[in-house]
Protein backbone atom coordinates (compact mmCIF):
# COMPACT_ATOMS: atom_id res chain seq x y z
CA UNK A 1 0.00 0.00 0.00
CA UNK A 2 2.64 2.50 1.34
CA UNK A 3 5.17 1.48 -2.26
CA UNK A 4 1.63 2.35 -4.51
CA UNK A 5 0.93 5.92 -2.73
CA UNK A 6 4.86 6.22 -2.71
CA UNK A 7 4.82 5.67 -6.99
CA UNK A 8 1.63 7.59 -7.30
CA UNK A 9 3.09 10.70 -5.44
CA UNK A 10 6.48 10.19 -7.13
CA UNK A 11 4.58 9.66 -11.16
CA UNK A 12 2.44 12.71 -10.36
CA UNK A 13 5.49 14.86 -9.43
CA UNK A 14 7.22 13.74 -12.51
CA UNK A 15 3.88 14.61 -14.43
CA UNK A 16 4.02 18.23 -12.95
CA UNK A 17 7.54 18.70 -13.67
CA UNK A 18 7.50 18.02 -17.34
CA UNK A 19 4.21 19.86 -17.71
CA UNK A 20 6.02 22.58 -16.20
CA UNK A 21 9.11 22.22 -18.45
CA UNK A 22 7.12 22.02 -21.30
CA UNK A 23 5.43 25.32 -20.50
CA UNK A 24 8.57 27.35 -19.46
CA UNK A 25 10.44 25.63 -23.06
CA UNK A 26 7.56 27.43 -25.22
CA UNK A 27 7.53 30.81 -23.01
CA UNK A 28 11.05 30.61 -23.80
CA UNK A 29 10.79 29.70 -27.13
CA UNK A 30 7.74 32.36 -28.22
CA UNK A 31 9.59 35.29 -26.16
CA UNK A 32 12.80 34.55 -28.53
CA UNK A 33 10.02 34.60 -31.69
CA UNK A 34 8.37 37.76 -30.65
CA UNK A 35 11.40 39.83 -29.28
CA UNK A 36 13.39 38.80 -32.65
CA UNK A 37 10.23 39.60 -34.98
CA UNK A 38 10.23 38.52 -38.72
CA UNK A 39 12.96 39.07 -41.24
CA UNK A 40 11.48 40.59 -44.30
CA UNK A 41 13.67 40.75 -47.68
CA UNK A 42 13.70 43.86 -49.85
CA UNK A 43 15.30 44.40 -53.18
CA UNK A 44 16.23 47.79 -53.60
CA UNK A 45 16.57 47.57 -57.09
CA UNK A 46 13.08 45.72 -57.58
CA UNK A 47 11.58 48.98 -59.56
CA UNK A 48 14.11 49.38 -62.05
CA UNK A 49 12.33 49.32 -65.46
CA UNK A 50 13.49 51.74 -68.42
CA UNK A 51 10.33 52.67 -68.68
CA UNK A 52 10.86 56.98 -67.36
CA UNK A 53 10.23 59.74 -69.87
CA UNK A 54 12.74 62.05 -68.51
CA UNK A 55 16.07 62.26 -66.22
CA UNK A 56 18.57 64.58 -65.27
CA UNK A 57 21.89 64.09 -64.11
CA UNK A 58 24.57 66.22 -62.52
CA UNK A 59 28.14 65.78 -61.82
CA UNK A 60 31.63 67.16 -61.41
CA UNK A 61 33.49 67.08 -64.43
CA UNK A 62 36.85 67.36 -66.09
CA UNK A 63 38.09 68.64 -68.69
CA UNK A 64 41.88 68.93 -70.41
CA UNK A 65 42.14 71.65 -73.56
CA UNK A 66 45.13 73.53 -74.72
CA UNK A 67 44.64 77.14 -74.83
CA UNK A 68 45.98 77.90 -78.16
CA UNK A 69 47.26 76.55 -81.28
CA UNK A 70 51.06 76.43 -80.02
CA UNK A 71 50.51 76.39 -76.42
CA UNK A 72 52.12 73.13 -75.62
CA UNK A 73 51.17 72.59 -71.87
CA UNK A 74 47.99 70.91 -71.46
CA UNK A 75 44.97 72.87 -69.02
CA UNK A 76 43.45 70.52 -66.95
CA UNK A 77 40.13 71.81 -66.01
CA UNK A 78 37.47 71.65 -63.61
CA UNK A 79 33.63 72.13 -63.19
CA UNK A 80 29.97 70.92 -63.63
CA UNK A 81 28.29 68.76 -66.19
CA UNK A 82 24.46 69.20 -66.18
CA UNK A 83 22.61 66.82 -68.89
CA UNK A 84 19.23 66.01 -69.31
CA UNK A 85 17.19 63.64 -71.63
CA UNK A 86 13.96 63.10 -73.13
CA UNK A 87 13.16 59.49 -73.85
CA UNK A 88 10.76 58.76 -76.62
CA UNK A 89 11.39 54.49 -76.72
CA UNK A 90 13.22 52.80 -74.55
CA UNK A 91 16.41 52.57 -76.23
CA UNK A 92 15.97 55.92 -77.92
CA UNK A 93 16.16 59.57 -76.38
CA UNK A 94 17.47 63.05 -77.20
CA UNK A 95 19.69 64.26 -74.63
CA UNK A 96 20.93 68.16 -74.16
CA UNK A 97 23.99 68.80 -71.75
CA UNK A 98 25.35 72.19 -70.47
CA UNK A 99 29.62 71.92 -69.16
CA UNK A 100 31.23 74.90 -67.70
CA UNK A 101 34.85 74.16 -66.84
CA UNK A 102 37.34 76.85 -65.25
CA UNK A 103 41.28 75.86 -64.80
CA UNK A 104 44.44 77.65 -65.29
CA UNK A 105 47.02 76.97 -68.41
CA UNK A 106 50.01 77.31 -69.44
CA UNK A 107 50.92 80.16 -72.37
CA UNK A 108 52.85 79.95 -75.68
CA UNK A 109 54.81 83.05 -75.09
CA UNK A 110 57.66 84.90 -74.09
CA UNK A 111 58.51 88.51 -72.89
CA UNK A 112 57.56 91.12 -70.26
CA UNK A 113 54.24 90.74 -71.45
CA UNK A 114 53.94 87.44 -70.58
CA UNK A 115 50.88 86.16 -67.37
CA UNK A 116 51.87 83.61 -65.78
CA UNK A 117 49.46 80.54 -64.80
CA UNK A 118 46.29 82.82 -66.00
CA UNK A 119 42.81 81.23 -65.71
CA UNK A 120 41.32 79.52 -68.74
CA UNK A 121 36.90 78.91 -69.10
CA UNK A 122 35.48 76.48 -71.50
CA UNK A 123 31.39 76.31 -71.77
CA UNK A 124 29.72 73.71 -74.11
CA UNK A 125 26.13 73.64 -75.12
CA UNK A 126 25.32 70.29 -77.07
CA UNK A 127 22.53 68.07 -77.96
CA UNK A 128 21.92 65.22 -79.64
CA UNK A 129 20.68 61.53 -79.69
CA UNK A 130 21.07 58.90 -77.30
CA UNK A 131 20.76 55.02 -77.01
CA UNK A 132 20.39 52.38 -74.22
CA UNK A 133 22.57 49.71 -74.66
CA UNK A 134 23.26 46.75 -72.54
CA UNK A 135 21.46 46.97 -68.99
CA UNK A 136 19.94 45.18 -66.30
CA UNK A 137 18.28 46.49 -62.76
CA UNK A 138 21.99 46.79 -61.75
CA UNK A 139 23.18 49.50 -64.42
CA UNK A 140 23.68 50.06 -68.14
CA UNK A 141 25.96 50.99 -70.88
CA UNK A 142 24.10 54.45 -73.01
CA UNK A 143 26.30 56.52 -76.07
CA UNK A 144 26.00 59.41 -77.44
CA UNK A 145 26.56 61.89 -79.96
CA UNK A 146 25.73 65.82 -79.08
CA UNK A 147 26.79 68.97 -81.38
CA UNK A 148 26.63 71.90 -80.65
CA UNK A 149 29.00 75.07 -79.47
CA UNK A 150 31.79 75.77 -77.38
CA UNK A 151 32.66 79.24 -75.72
CA UNK A 152 36.51 80.08 -75.32
CA UNK A 153 37.16 82.43 -72.60
CA UNK A 154 40.99 83.67 -71.31
CA UNK A 155 40.36 85.74 -68.44
CA UNK A 156 43.79 88.01 -69.09
CA UNK A 157 41.86 91.19 -68.28
CA UNK A 158 43.21 93.80 -70.91
CA UNK A 159 45.82 91.69 -72.35
CA UNK A 160 45.26 90.69 -75.49
CA UNK A 161 44.58 86.89 -75.78
CA UNK A 162 47.02 86.56 -79.11
CA UNK A 163 50.24 88.05 -76.74
CA UNK A 164 49.92 85.06 -74.77
CA UNK A 165 49.21 82.85 -77.78
CA UNK A 166 45.95 81.94 -76.59
CA UNK A 167 42.34 81.42 -78.67
CA UNK A 168 40.42 84.55 -79.06
CA UNK A 169 37.68 84.52 -76.99
CA UNK A 170 34.98 83.53 -78.90
CA UNK A 171 32.17 80.89 -80.25
CA UNK A 172 33.38 77.74 -81.86
CA UNK A 173 31.27 74.07 -83.33
CA UNK A 174 31.83 71.89 -80.61
CA UNK A 175 30.94 68.00 -80.52
CA UNK A 176 30.93 65.08 -77.84
CA UNK A 177 31.04 61.51 -78.42
CA UNK A 178 30.89 58.86 -75.68
CA UNK A 179 28.16 58.09 -72.93
CA UNK A 180 27.57 57.00 -69.42
CA UNK A 181 28.07 54.05 -67.31
CA UNK A 182 25.49 53.88 -65.33
CA UNK A 183 25.17 52.07 -61.91
CA UNK A 184 21.44 51.78 -60.29
CA UNK A 185 21.04 52.60 -56.29
CA UNK A 186 17.15 52.28 -56.63
CA UNK A 187 14.11 52.84 -59.21
CA UNK A 188 14.95 56.90 -59.20
CA UNK A 189 18.44 57.17 -58.34
CA UNK A 190 21.85 56.02 -60.31
CA UNK A 191 25.13 56.54 -59.90
CA UNK A 192 26.78 57.94 -63.26
CA UNK A 193 30.14 58.08 -64.79
CA UNK A 194 30.10 60.04 -68.24
CA UNK A 195 33.79 59.72 -70.23
CA UNK A 196 33.77 62.26 -73.63
CA UNK A 197 35.86 62.94 -76.40
CA UNK A 198 35.56 66.74 -76.92
CA UNK A 199 35.93 68.45 -80.35
CA UNK A 200 36.10 71.66 -80.73
CA UNK A 201 37.37 73.44 -83.84
CA UNK A 202 38.66 77.46 -83.15
CA UNK A 203 39.59 80.05 -85.58
CA UNK A 204 41.74 83.16 -85.17
CA UNK A 205 45.02 84.77 -85.63
CA UNK A 206 48.31 83.71 -83.92
CA UNK A 207 50.76 86.46 -82.25
CA UNK A 208 51.60 88.55 -84.91
CA UNK A 209 48.01 89.07 -85.70
CA UNK A 210 48.63 88.21 -89.49
CA UNK A 211 48.81 84.23 -89.20
CA UNK A 212 45.11 83.05 -89.71
CA UNK A 213 44.61 79.44 -87.57
CA UNK A 214 41.68 77.09 -87.99
CA UNK A 215 42.23 74.51 -84.92
CA UNK A 216 40.70 71.12 -84.27
CA UNK A 217 41.58 69.63 -81.05
CA UNK A 218 40.49 66.23 -79.74
CA UNK A 219 40.30 66.09 -76.12
CA UNK A 220 39.16 63.86 -73.27
CA UNK A 221 36.44 64.60 -70.43
CA UNK A 222 34.90 62.96 -67.68
CA UNK A 223 32.34 63.66 -65.26
CA UNK A 224 31.07 61.62 -61.87
CA UNK A 225 27.62 62.41 -60.20
CA UNK A 226 23.86 61.09 -60.01
CA UNK A 227 21.40 60.71 -62.36
CA UNK A 228 17.39 61.14 -61.29
CA UNK A 229 14.79 59.24 -63.19
CA UNK A 230 11.35 61.06 -63.18
CA UNK A 231 8.45 59.25 -62.35
CA UNK A 232 6.61 59.93 -65.46
CA UNK A 233 6.03 57.00 -67.78
CA UNK A 234 6.32 56.55 -71.47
Amino acid sequence: MHISVRFTAIAAIAVLALSSATRVQAQSTASRTAGNGTYIASDPLAGVRYDNRYDLSLGMAYDHIKAGPSVLQGANLGGLDLSGSYWFSKHFAVEGSGRSYLGSSGTGAAGPLVVHGPFVSQYLFVAGPEWLGPHNKHGALIAHALFGGAYFDAHLGNVSPQTEAFYNNQIAPAAIIGGHMDLNRSAHWVFRITPDAVMTHYTGYGILHTTAYSQYDVNFAISVGVEYKFNKKR
